[in-house]
């Protein structure tokens, strides 16, 4: 299984539009982050976690030509926002499957009504096929999938367990029972905002003791502010099995 890190940005990137911030005004290209998202391919398959505002930038650098469908974590911007972005993917490979849960659908179908109208439907937008996901494992190509519910302030985020790798964004807190699901990880993806506590997401101390917890192989941070520091100097203080995520990174598991 490979996963190709997409974006490992929070919800404005980095730089920050406008931002004097020193690391907003680096030139380490490790520290310029886009919008967080995955791909996730195996055998013959790819599956994109998260479609956000960045998605047809990152189709564009990583080559990707088709992909079998995308995942949904839940509904904000910085996760949704490039939908309308798959329609050459449609054009090429056919109707797009997307997972998420009900409520996400119910928002996306809101949002980009034009995508899902059954009469008189523009002929330039992309054709989706939804499929809700509940917190029950499911099949995807062959793999089973194991949804992990977690809580983001007050909104409702699934993570996702495929086999031995399992990829957790915009967490602040996760009850014991779904810990229990992520025992015995080779690769744990988990959010780590910044150095300060944050509403609804995991700071880099929650981060690591989370870690902790789970006690995983290995595990990458993602959905990284400006805020954490420079990727370099921040990579130098973590434990010898954790690593910043940064955009463009390959991994196998």
């Amino acid at each position: 299984m490979k996963i190709t890190f997409l974006g490992t940005g929070t919800s404005q990137g980095i730089p920050v539009i406008g931002s004097k911030h020193p690391v907003c005004l680096s030139e380490n290209p490790k520290d310029k982050r886009l919008r967080v998202s995955i791909l996730i391919e195996w055998d013959n398959f790819a599956y994109v976690i998260d479609c956000g505002p960045d998605f047809r930038q990152q189709m564009l650098k990583c080559g990707c030509e088709k992909i079998d469908g995308i995942i949904f974590t839940h509904e904000h911007s910085d996760h949704v926002a490039g939908i309308d972005d798959i329609r050459p993917l449609c054009y090429m490979n056919g109707d797009m499957n997307i997972y998420a849960h009900e409520r996400v659908i119910k928002s996306i179908k809101s949002r980009f009504d034009y995508i899902f109208e059954t009469e008189n439907k523009y002929p330039g937008a992309p054709t989706i096929i939804t499929n809700i996901i509940e917190n029950i494992p499911f099949d995807l190509s062959g793999i089973e999938v194991v949804p992990i519910d977690v809580n983001h302030y007050f909104v409702q985020v699934f993570g996702f367990r495929f086999n031995d790798f399992a990829y957790l964004t915009d967490v602040k807190t996760v009850d014991d029972d779904e810990v229990e699901k992520l025992r015995n990880l080779k690769v744990l993806v988990v959010n780590a905002l910044r150095i300060q506590p944050h509403i609804s997401h995991f700071n880099l101390e929650e981060a690591l003791q989370f870690i902790e917890k789970v006690r995983p192989e290995k595990t990458y941070l993602t959905h990284i502010s400006h805020l954490l520091g420079f990727h370099d100097e921040v990579q130098q203080n973590l434990p010898e099995n954790v690593f910043l995520a940064y955009d463009g990174l390959k991994i196998t598991v």
